[in-house]
Parts: C-alpha cells; sequence; structure tokens
C-alpha cells in the first residue's frame, strides 16, 4: 500500500484540521503545523515528507521559508501552496523560480481535496511522459470488502487505471483488480487505492501491487501505443 505523508502548514486550526480529515480518510498520515519554525522543524527530521502544502502567511519572508522546505529533504519535496497565501505577482514568480506553480484554495470541498493533490502525491500516474496513459476499453472486475463489481476501463498506464463507472468507491479504498489486456490470453490482477472518483466519470486506481509478469505485460503494453 503506498501511503504518503502530508505537512499541512497553515495558520487556521479550521484548515488544517479539514485537510487532515481528508488524508486520513483516503489512508494518508499527515502532519500539522501552525508557525515557519514548526515547518521548517517537520521538514528537518528524519522522516520523510511526500509533499508540503505551505501558507506563505506563516514566514515575513514566504519565499525564503518555501526555499527551505524544499532543501530540507534528501529528494526535493514537491510543495502546493495555499492560493488566499500569495499576496503579490512577485510571490507567483519567486515560487516559479523555485520550480512550485501549484495552488490550492483552502475553500476546496472535502470531495475535491485528494484529487486535486492526487498529480503530486502520484507523479508518474499523471505524467504523460514518464507514464503515459493509452485509451483502452476492456471489461474490468473489482472488490472491496467482499463486494464485486464490474465495468470498463478508460485508460491505462504503468501506474495505474480509470475505470468508467456510475458508483465509483469512495477516495483512498482499497481493491483488487482483474483485467485481460487486448490481444493476450492472461489476467492480471492487481492491488491498489482509489486515487480519485467522481460520479460523473469514474474512479481512477493507483496501482500498490503487481507481479513482475503483470507489470512487463503492462510496461510492454504501454510502450507499444
Amino acid at each position: 500500500m503506498s501511503v504518503k505523508t502530508i505537512l499541512v502548514a497553515h495558520h487556521s486550526a479550521t484548515v488544517r484540521d479539514r485537510f487532515t480529515a481528508a488524508l486520513t480518510e483516503a489512508r494518508h498520515e499527515s502532519v500539522a503545523t501552525d508557525t515557519a519554525a514548526a515547518t521548517e522543524h517537520v521538514m528537518s527530521e528524519a522522516t520523510r515528507i511526500d509533499l508540503a502544502l505551505v501558507d506563505l502567511t506563516l514566514a515575513e519572508s514566504p519565499i525564503d521559508l518555501v526555499a527551505d522546505v524544499r532543501r530540507a529533504q534528501p529528494q526535493l519535496t514537491p510543495v502546493v501552496v495555499f492560493a488566499s497565501s500569495v499576496t503579490s505577482a512577485d510571490q507567483v514568480l519567486g515560487l516559479a523560480a523555485l520550480g512550485v506553480t501549484a495552488f490550492i484554495s483552502e475553500h476546496a470541498a472535502n470531495a475535491q481535496i485528494l484529487p486535486a493533490l492526487a498529480p503530486h502525491l502520484f507523479p508518474d500516474n499523471f505524467n504523460r511522459r514518464a507514464s503515459p496513459r493509452v485509451p483502452v476499453a476492456v471489461p474490468i472486475s473489482y472488490q472491496s470488502d467482499g463486494v464485486i463489481a464490474g465495468a470498463r476501463t478508460q485508460d491505462l498506464s504503468r501506474g495505474g487505471v480509470a475505470i468508467r463507472t456510475m458508483e465509483p468507491l469512495p477516495l483512498g479504498t482499497i481493491i483488487e483488480l482483474t483485467f485481460r489486456l487486448p490481444g493476450t490470453s492472461a489476467d492480471i490482477t492487481a492491488a491498489g487505492r482509489v486515487s480519485w472518483s467522481d460520479r460523473r466519470v469514474g474512479m481512477g486506481v493507483q496501482f500498490d501491487k503487481l507481479t513482475s509478469e503483470a507489470q512487463q505485460l503492462l510496461n510492454a503494453f504501454v510502450q507499444e501505443k
């Protein structure tokens, strides 16, 4: 299971609580801070932070705060800035120079928080260069908590699958999938979690576990397309 750890740094306890609750519901872990010093301390600890949500008003020098956050871990941690904390075009330019171009509204509906963050939590599933998505409609069965359902795929990548269904499962739901690639005779069975869910479209599943044989078949199929 691919559990992510997200830093939620914001001055408002209400915002912190809403975002951490949404992440917990999706079975991710979160760490909340309300000052620049606490934010920098968390980032300097040994625990890996997979994504940092940052309120620029926590520091007198917002750009320096973001720069410190980015430098604090061996691998640059993706940063998403709370939109209302941006006060000038110069800040936007300064953030862009640090490679930070993503923003999220503090007032985002709870159901939209994880879908908005999913591209940053699971970049391989959204980066078309690193993991292109191939449109393909094949039958797929999936089960969660003993309930089995069937649908059709919308597209596939090396790291996940989009499923067309009018009854998508909740964000973070752990499911098992079985489908067969066109032109093959072997079923692919995978374990994963729902990374986005929309009743108008369906749901996306991030693979957490594939056999090496299944991963090879999937890689070859995506590469050929």
